[in-house]
């Protein structure tokens, strides 16, 4: 009999719900899903000036996004904070 290492505690490991693994990162425009709940806004600096950043919650898999609208940068948009 071989011993399989590989972990099985699965506690740790969220993935994320199938609306959130439809969104395009690190696009701008690209759009989010209708279970995504908006938070707060925040300012940040940029080298070419302030942007906004946007602080979402998926209502379905927990997954916290952040939304950068920088009209500067294409690749800004949805990136993944914490699942």
């Amino acid at each position: 009999m071989t011993q399989d290492l590989t972990p099985q505690d699965d506690t740790n490991k969220s993935t994320l719900c199938e609306p959130c693994s439809g969104i395009q990162r690190n696009w701008r425009r690209a759009p989010g899903h209708a279970e995504l709940v908006q938070g707060v806004n925040r300012k940040v600096e940029r080298r070419h000036g302030e942007v906004t950043i946007t602080r979402y919650v998926c209502d379905h898999c927990g997954t916290v996004w952040d939304y950068e609208n920088d009209k500067t940068n294409l690749h800004a948009g949805w990136s993944v904070v914490t699942r």
